[in-house]
């Protein structure tokens, strides 16, 4: 009898910490993040739906990649060095080839910012954007004309057709679109058409280094760039969070309390970051799709493929709690070596019992 009584004080003290808890928390100050200017490529949206745009990239870059690889036959493989020829070694410097690039270029960027001041990233950002889209959208468009003009006999009216689409209506529609996607990020105001653009060339990016990067090249590549990732943005050197600061301080607001206060406040407890809305960027859409999709495509399996997404938008939301009480943090390591982690794994229970699954 002692034992139970015991047994429901604990209980009741267990829940009166909790809503002491949930009491302290809901009267926390909330600070808001620094200003990110509109035309940086960032996907907003609000905190409590961030695996939205994670799972249409990941299932958009999957479809793209699977047409490619699978239906069309597209196998080639990227990288600087041959990794059939030279194995995991070539992967390895595959990686670090494009990590160094990647860190070349963050500094490049960070080179015209302080020179040219914070606006020059959108004509950068827009070039970049443009030609992604035009020879990335007329790789997939060529690809899924193919895929329906294989279902027709091999005629001379039809390889004409064929070509005429591909060789000069493809390429001109392409242009255009491409022309007017540009033109609106560059002057539109609705975070709605950023977001599409956001997307859309994070799924390109991602689909096709999904499809060109063999399988060492891909896990190097990615932990490359995870940690690069945690230099970026946490390091006061790292280029990211010297832009975001930049982008901060060209947008003052009168009142403020000094990072520090916030930072001791944080600390204490009293405040913490508001991340009721969050910015995604457009290398983390990219990143994770890119290996969603190799996990699709190495392994043959949608269900290695479902498992990795869901690794990753798991170590999205650790990612995001930590964003309480952080002002920036990296968006790639936890969800990518998460993804890594439970791709590896998932392949070896997959391939190990592939006689009992439907898949």
């Amino acid at each position: 009898m002692t034992e139970q009584k015991d047994s429901e004080y604990k209980s009741v003290d267990r829940e009166k910490y909790k809503n002491a808890q949930a009491e302290r928390d809901s009267h926390k100050d909330l600070v808001e993040k620094d200003y990110i200017p509109h035309f940086f490529p960032t996907y907003r949206i609000k905190g409590n739906l961030y695996p939205l745009p994670i799972i249409l990239v990941v299932a958009l870059a999957g479809i793209l990649a699977f047409m490619a690889y699978v239906l069309a036959g597209i196998q080639v493989e990227g990288g600087y060095v041959s990794e059939s020829e030279y194995g995991p070694a070539a992967g390895l410097l595959n990686g670090l080839i494009f990590t160094v690039f990647a860190v070349i270029s963050a500094f490049i960027m960070i080179f015209f910012v302080k020179k040219y001041g914070i606006n020059v990233l959108k004509y950068i950002f827009a070039i970049s954007f443009g030609f992604i889209a035009f020879f990335f959208t007329d790789f997939y468009g060529s690809i899924i004309i193919y895929l329906i003009f294989i279902n027709f006999q091999e005629t001379a009216t039809v390889v004409l057709i064929y070509e005429v689409l591909v060789v000069y209506v493809l390429p001109i529609v392409v242009a255009g679109l491409t022309f007017l996607m540009i033109y609106k990020y560059l002057t539109t105001k609705s975070y709605g058409t950023k977001n599409f653009i956001v997307l859309y060339i994070g799924l390109l990016i991602g689909a096709t280094m999904g499809v060109i990067m063999p399988l060492w090249t891909t896990l190097a590549i990615l932990i490359g760039i995870s940690l690069w990732d945690i230099f970026a943005t946490r390091s006061k050197y790292g280029p990211i969070k010297e832009m975001i600061d930049i982008a901060g301080a060209s947008n003052p607001e009168e009142g403020e309390m000094s990072q520090e206060e916030i930072e001791e406040k944080i600390k204490s407890g009293e405040m913490e970051y508001d991340t009721s809305k969050l910015e995604i960027g457009i290398g983390d859409l990219a990143f994770y799709s890119m290996l969603t999709s190799s996990a699709l495509l190495q392994t043959n399996s949608i269900l290695v493929m479902i498992f990795t997404a869901l690794a990753v938008i798991i170590g999205t939301g650790i990612t995001i709690t930590g964003l309480k009480r952080n002002k920036l943090l990296p968006g790639l390591p936890i969800s990518i070596f998460l993804g890594i982690g439970t791709m590896l794994l998932s392949w070896f229970i997959v391939s190990t019992f592939s006689l009992y699954l439907p898949f």
